[in-house]
């Protein structure tokens, strides 16, 4: 076979050479770093995240313009432990849980 070249087994590194406690803290070094980046640039705002939506959750109040998830957009008129009353046109109620409201509208919003 003239197009394929032949292949050669390479010389082991002498005894010692990349054995080191150096060598074997610099081959873990690019996977620490990769978890690092990884961290700040997936898992951290994920947290920061679920932090903000958990306390505006927390925070709802009779009066407050919510959106659910699914589309749904009425004024809370009545809280309970886990679960929100919401106007959606006058004389419509429907009580959703509070874990599907997913943003607060600014007041006014909604024309009730």
């Amino acid at each position: 076979m003239f197009l394929i070249s032949d292949a050669y087994a390479q010389a082991a590194a002498p005894a010692g050479a990349a054995a080191g406690p150096m060598g074997s803290i610099m081959s873990f070094l690019p996977l620490v770093a990769m978890f690092a980046v990884l961290y700040f640039i997936m898992v951290r705002p994920q947290i920061k995240q679920n932090k903000e939506r958990r306390s505006m959750i927390d925070a709802l109040a009779p009066g407050d313009e919510v959106a659910t998830q699914g589309g749904l957009m009425g004024r809370v008129t009545k809280v309970r432990d886990d679960q929100v009353d919401l106007l959606l046109a006058q004389n419509v109620t429907v009580h959703v849980q509070k874990h599907a409201v997913v943003q607060l509208l600014p007041k006014g919003t909604l024309s009730l």
